[in-house]
């Protein structure tokens, strides 16, 4: 298993992607495909919170197509409590202060699905060892799957606020050693691109979550 230091992408509970290990991974072929645990939404599974799904993203839907690529699908949500359901966020900090209990999981309604979402992560990470898991591809803002940004309590405020985190299930990987990156981290896809594609040259005009204007403006970092 390729795992490093998790000090390396976590500083105060926030994340970043780690272009280091990226670039570190092996070649994969069809006979010993690259572990890759995604989103279940980001495959086209409809276990979006409205029954609907997130696999409009080419940057994800690129992987589904290769043969040396072999994809692990879960949606922590869908897990804890089906598909459809309310629409849930964190409350009081990011996912890794739900997994310390310095935060809560509430749905738009006032629902606590903290304990739901902790099973659920744990069961996420369940998968990521039982299949040697090599990378997580996951969909960020989610409260459960969002790796770079996630909303600061109800996104539905009429005035939604973001912060820079992860997710519950997302933060339970990270902690546990697995690295994770998401469907919009652009420069991080590329790396993996050319691992799985020998013709793929890079574009290093891309970037990921955290060095678009938007991050840093909104972030206000220099």
């Amino acid at each position: 298993m390729i795992q490093r230091s998790v000090t390396d992408v976590v500083t105060n509970g926030k994340t970043m992607t780690d272009k280091t290990y990226l670039k570190e991974l092996r070649i994969p072929t069809k006979e010993n495909p690259l572990r890759v645990l995604m989103s279940a939404c980001l495959t086209g599974l409809m276990c979006g919170w409205d029954g609907t799904n997130n696999g409009e993203y080419p940057s994800a839907q690129k992987l589904l197509q290769r043969d040396n690529i072999k994809i692990f699908k879960f949606c922590p949500e869908d897990f804890s409590y089906g598909t459809p359901r309310e629409m849930s966020d964190i409350h009081g900090g990011t996912g890794f202060d739900v997994l310390d209990g310095k935060a809560k999981v509430m749905t738009e309604s006032g629902h606590d699905w903290t304990e739901g979402m902790i099973k659920a992560s744990e069961r996420m990470l369940e998968i990521a060892r039982n299949n040697d898991i090599e990378l997580a591809l996951l969909l960020d803002i989610s409260a459960a799957c969002g790796s770079q940004v996630i909303y600061d309590g109800n996104r539905l405020s009429e005035n939604k606020v973001y912060q820079i985190g992860a997710g519950v299930a997302a933060a339970q990987l990270i902690r546990n050693g697995f690295r994770v990156i998401s469907q919009r981290d652009f420069a991080s896809l590329e790396i993996l691109y050319s691992k799985i594609d020998s013709s793929h040259v890079i574009d290093f005009t891309k970037v990921d979550q955290n060095e678009t204007e938007w991050y840093r403006t909104y972030f206000k970092i220099t």
